[in-house]
């Protein structure tokens, strides 16, 4: 069976996949950006009618990362152990 998606080119061909390239690309960017708006906007939405709860996620994720952080520093274990006096 033939594939029909040669990759055969002419003069023009390659212009016009360039064209299409950046197209897609400006597309993309595009539909990107509108997605993240819709989220920015759900978000914002969602907080003004919850606010108490969104407090509490912020608080969570905050402790989340200090946690984190502060297990990452002692896990280094380049520390000698301090003597207690």
């Amino acid at each position: 069976m033939a594939n029909n998606n040669s990759n055969s080119t002419s003069g023009s061909g390659n212009g016009e996949s360039a064209s299409q390239s950046q197209g897609s690309e400006k597309s993309f960017l595009a539909a990107a950006q509108e997605t993240v708006a819709g989220a920015v906007d759900a978000t914002v939405q969602a907080v003004k009618e919850h606010p108490v709860a969104a407090a509490a996620v912020a608080a969570g994720a905050a402790a989340a990362v200090g946690g984190a952080v502060y297990a990452a520093t002692q896990l280094g274990g380049d520390k000698e152990p301090q003597s207690k006096k």
